[in-house]
Formats: structure tokens, sequence, C-alpha cells
């Protein structure tokens, strides 16, 4: 494959990576670290991540514990925690926090489901913005021969169409792990 083409599945793999990273923060009914991940608190005066302030566990499959460094942190994080659209709601316990998951419904299933979805096309129109970076990149270099630029033309198509059919399947596997009890 020509280095112009790699090039562009790297950066269409790093779309893929940031989708997975989008999919990961969706709440499936399990607790999941993770869930957290996009969760910041006000840290002496700058937004940080909770989990940098604090260690995550799972001490059973509907619940998370969160037990921070500094005790004095555990207001900020149950602010964060209310603040967020995670619809969780913190327990504090004086030295840790412990978040239950509840079971999802039918209809929050379907919400997520959506907003799985909507991030997988969200993904999807990244690939093709990529795509006719590289489409215009390629048209436009004056160098290449004609033969040549149909072939990496081709191939650029090939990459986005595989890089949008990994998109459709692992969408698939998020709803369907969101959608089973």
């Amino acid at each position: 494959m020509d280095e112009i083409v790699l090039d562009m599945k790297e950066r269409m793999n790093k779309t893929i990576d940031s989708l997975r990273q989008s999919l990961v923060t969706l709440r499936t009914g399990k607790a999941n670290p993770q869930m957290l991940s996009g969760l910041q608190i006000d840290y002496y005066g700058s937004p940080t991540p909770v989990n940098q302030v604090s260690s995550i566990s799972v001490p059973e499959p509907r619940q998370l514990i969160i037990k921070p460094y500094d005790k004095n942190d555990i207001k900020g994080i149950v602010t964060a925690i209310n603040a967020s659209d995670l619809g969780l709601n913190p327990i504090n316990e004086g030295v840790q926090i412990r978040l239950i998951i509840p079971a999802l419904t039918e209809e929050r299933r379907r919400e997520m489901t959506k907003q799985a979805r909507k991030y997988g096309e969200e993904g999807k129109v990244a690939i093709r913005n990529i795509r006719r970076e590289y489409v215009d990149l390629i048209k436009s270099d004056e160098d290449m021969t004609e033969d040549y630029q149909k072939r990496v033309l081709d191939d650029v198509q090939k990459v986005t169409d595989e890089m949008c059919k990994n998109i459709d399947t692992i969408i698939a596997e998020k709803e369907k792990e969101m959608m089973s009890i």
C-alpha cells in the first residue's frame, strides 16, 4: 500500500479509538470504572479527572467504590457526579463514595443505543472527512500518473469502506451489550 494510504489508515484508526473511548462512557447496567473517565472535579482550582485524585474499584457487578486520596475531595467528587449526565446517585460514606448502578429500563436502553448510533455516525463522518482530505491531496498532486492516481484512490476507498464496516461492527456489539439484561 502507498504511504499516503497508510497515513490515512492511521488517522482513521485514531478516529475508531476515539469512538471506542466515547462508547465506554455509555452506561450498560454493569459497573465499569471507565464510566467516570470524562468526569472532572475542581482540584485546587484546576479541572482534574476523578481517576487521578482517587482509586475506583468494582466490588460487585453493579457497584463502584471511589476512594479519594485526600478525604477533602469527597465533596467535589459528589458534586461532579451529581452535575454529570451519568444519572447516578452518589452515596457519601465519609471516606469513600459508593455508586450503585441501577438496572437499565427498556426505555433507557433504547436511549443509550440511540446515543451509541449517534457516536457511530459521528465516527463515520470523521472517517469520510479524512477520506475527502486525502482524495483532494491525491488529485492535486501533479507528479502522480493518472493510472497511479486511480489505483491510490481505489485503495483509499477500500480502506474507508473497511473502517466504516469496523464502526458498524463496534456499534452492533455495543448495542447487543446494552440490550442484554
